[in-house]
């Protein structure tokens, strides 16, 4: 009694569990459904990270018009088009010079300022398509790879040198997927356009 009892526990047991085989299978299904699924996953992130960008880019450019008017001094957005880095800068009156405001923040990885192969900026904005003017010192000397949308006390965006109201301000970023744009209009309206890597582009509002 004892022993068929042993023996039927025994068999069940070994009904019990997976096969090599049936495992394998089930390894080789999920590996397979993975291989597909990733380089969806890859691009849908890519494409969250490179959007989170632009969209950093307008709040830290309307975050520097407001200062302008908070202050009643000029204010600029300054990107770093070589370390791929922004910041904010306010005009010290007592001073003469440009001081930091805030901290310097780095656009995601793989992401960087430009826009090739576009060949053309967004409608009504730029007649041409570039990133804003460079930045000038405080001896109004431009500084290399950099790029500065300017807005005096009133948010207008200006020309550096002029002080005149200007219209051309654009900052562009792209991962190689996608190339998007912030633009400011005269009247301090801040835009974000997106458009695909082609030399004739297909913008629209992001």
């Amino acid at each position: 009694m004892s022993n068929r009892r042993t023996n039927r526990t025994r068999l069940h047991l070994r009904q019990a569990g997976f096969s090599l085989t049936e495992l394998m299978v089930v390894l080789a299904f999920m590996g397979t459904i993975a291989a597909i699924a990733l380089p969806t996953i890859t691009k849908a992130l890519a494409s969250i990270r490179l959007n989170g960008a632009a969209r950093s880019l307008s709040n830290i450019t309307a975050v520097t018009k407001t200062k302008a008017a908070a202050q009643f001094t000029r204010a600029r957005l300054r990107a770093d088009l070589a370390a791929n880095s922004y910041r904010v800068e306010v005009w010290n009156p007592a001073t003469n010079q440009w001081v930091l405001d805030g901290g310097t923040t780095w656009l995601p990885g793989g992401v960087t300022f430009g826009f090739a192969p576009v060949g053309a900026p967004p409608p009504n904005t730029q007649l041409a398509i570039n990133n804003a003017p460079a930045c000038l010192d405080n001896a109004n000397m431009p500084i290399g790879n950099t790029a500065c949308i300017v807005f005096n006390s009133r948010g207008i965006p200006i020309d550096a040198v002029l002080l005149s109201p200007v219209s051309a301000d654009a900052l562009y970023i792209t991962d190689g997927t996608a190339v998007l744009g912030v633009t400011v209009a005269a009247t301090g309206l801040i835009g974000v356009w997106t458009t695909p890597p082609q030399a004739v582009p297909s913008w629209i509002i992001a």
